[in-house]
């Protein structure tokens, strides 16, 4: 079994991925057991053709090039081939799969996964192709036809022909045994390879959020007390009360949040309050707004690493129950709808990342501020209200591709396919929508520390928002003049990808290899 800790470690720390040995060994007697019980019986995918074509029984001399033909006829992708982070996270979901041991493969199956892994060896996918259900069928033929050495890779940053890199590295292309074709090709792991990588990506947007949020309200020398303990836990929500409590520790020490008691609970003579009583929604309803989407968080990852760790082919085949099961379980609406449920997620905290934004350029709402961040001449200067352009377009987008994947369904294979999931298209959207929502916090995080340098504040920050500040003004100095941003967006954007703001939880007792099992 695979957390998505030991995932996190495979694609993004260069762990190698061992294969567990009594796992193998569940996997070759599955297979031998096939390979007796499928004589002279009548079993989809290995006597009979595909889809609504499966009333045709194939002749035994037949049965391997049915195999073949499968792989060759549905390696029919088209657009982009996808990113190499989600083919090897794709790899690995396929893998995890074939090792539980319900599937019908020859260990040399699962062996050679294993080398185009730890080897860095990307397939080409294409993106477009695959509808959720017989699983992956198009994205899957595709890693299929790399494995048995007739499509192309990527190695070393070089597109080549699978079986030039297999020679070179010596490793031998996959032979058909029974029913591998099949097998390859009908299950959710495009889809749940690419959902791994948005939960990995999502978490680190939502730290972000976190921080940057508890670091406008300190800018603003906001009140503390919309994120104290005893406003927060009469709401019983797990992720309100961890959103509040994680902004209570970003903003320890600060010398800027502000004490309400010591300013409004006590007698005052004023008829109008020149400071804000209550700060905008943006601000002070953070946990509120954060916290469900730490909750969708929590229960994606639940799905997400469920499915990893699932067979998704068609047939079952149990050596232990001594049968083959029919069934759907290539069906990929869990993914589906979990990707589609935080691609909403997402696009909320892009918004949030927006309204923050807006009020830090407008100055009639933050009576503190120079409109638009602007550090030099009013009139002359823009500061950051080009950028500003950009973020809230993107928000737009990502308002626009937040429509559910899941209700998308459009029936095809001659009917056979009725209802469909989509759920490569879901993950697919839910990644663009994750890297748009990048572009927008990074937008946020630019007009943060221009602030920061317009109040001369640095030395009255927490210790842990004056790193980020820290951090990040290494990448992108303060400016006053005016210049093209762009190149600026795009150095922290990355900068953002690749760093998280605190600590994740570590599992105990870490290992040096991840394990399949």
């Amino acid at each position: 079994m695979l957390s998505l800790e030991e995932v996190h470690r495979v694609l993004f720390e260069g762990e190698e991925l061992v294969l567990d040995a009594t796992a193998v060994q569940h996997v070759n007697d599955n297979f031998s057991f096939l390979k007796v019980f499928s004589a002279k019986k009548l079993i989809y995918g290995i006597n009979t053709g595909f889809g609504p074509m499966a009333q045709y029984r194939i002749p035994e001399k037949d049965t391997l090039e049915l195999q073949y033909n499968l792989i060759r006829s549905h390696s029919s992708g088209a657009g982009k081939c996808l990113a190499p982070i989600h083919t090897k996270a794709l790899m690995i979901a396929r893998l995890s799969s074939f090792m539980q041991g319900y599937s019908g493969v020859h260990t040399d199956l699962v062996y050679l996964l294993r080398d185009l892994i730890n080897h860095n060896i990307y397939p080409c996918i294409y993106e477009h192709g695959g509808v959720g259900a017989s699983g992956d069928l198009v994205q899957l033929a595709h890693l299929a036809h790399a494995l048995i050495g007739e499509g192309n890779v990527l190695y070393e940053d070089e597109i080549r022909p699978a079986a030039e890199v297999f020679e070179q590295l010596g490793l031998k292309p996959l032979t058909v045994h029974i029913r591998e074709g099949l097998a390859l090709i009908n299950g959710t792991s495009a889809m749940t390879g690419i959902a791994l990588v948005n939960l990995i990506e999502a978490r680190k947007l939502l730290l972000w959020s976190c921080s940057l949020s508890a670091m406008i309200n300190e800018v603003v020398e906001a009140f503390d007390d919309h994120l104290s303990y005893e406003l927060n836990i009469v709401k019983r929500h797990t992720g309100q009360n961890k959103v509040a409590e994680m902004m209570r520790g970003m903003l320890e020490g600060s010398k800027m949040i502000r004490h309400r008691p010591d300013h409004f609970y006590k007698e005052l003579e004023e008829e109008i309050f020149k400071d804000k009583v209550q700060e905008y929604y943006s601000l002070r309803c953070v946990p509120q707004i954060l916290g469900p989407i730490y909750d969708i968080l929590m229960q994606a990852e639940t799905i997400i690493v469920g499915e990893l760790n699932s067979v998704s082919d068609n047939p079952v085949v149990d050596h232990k129950q001594e049968n083959v099961f029919h069934g759907g379980n290539f069906h990929g609406d869990y993914i589906s709808l979990e990707m589609d449920k935080l691609k909403i997620a997402m696009t909320k905290l892009s918004m949030l990342s927006e309204r923050q934004l807006n009020y830090l350029m407008n100055d009639k709402l933050n009576h503190k501020f120079p409109p638009f961040m602007n550090l030099g001449k009013l009139g002359f200067n823009f500061g950051m209200q080009g950028v500003q352009f950009t973020a809230t377009s993107t928000v737009a987008e990502n308002q626009t591709l937040s429509y559910p994947m899941y209700l998308h369904s459009i029936p095809n294979n001659n009917d056979n396919q009725d209802i469909v999931s989509m759920g490569c298209n879901a993950a697919q959207l839910t990644y663009k929508v994750i890297e748009n929502t990048f572009e927008v916090l990074t937008v946020q995080v630019m007009t943060l520390l221009q602030a920061v340098d317009y109040l001369n504040c640095q030395d009255r920050l927490g210790a842990f928002t004056f790193k980020i500040y820290q951090d990040i003004r290494a990448i992108f100095p303060k400016f006053i003049d005016d210049a093209p941003r762009y190149a600026d967006v795009q150095r922290i954007k990355a900068y953002l990808m690749r760093h998280e703001p605190v600590v994740a939880e570590q599992t105990v007792g870490k290992r040096k290899k991840s394990s399949v099992q």
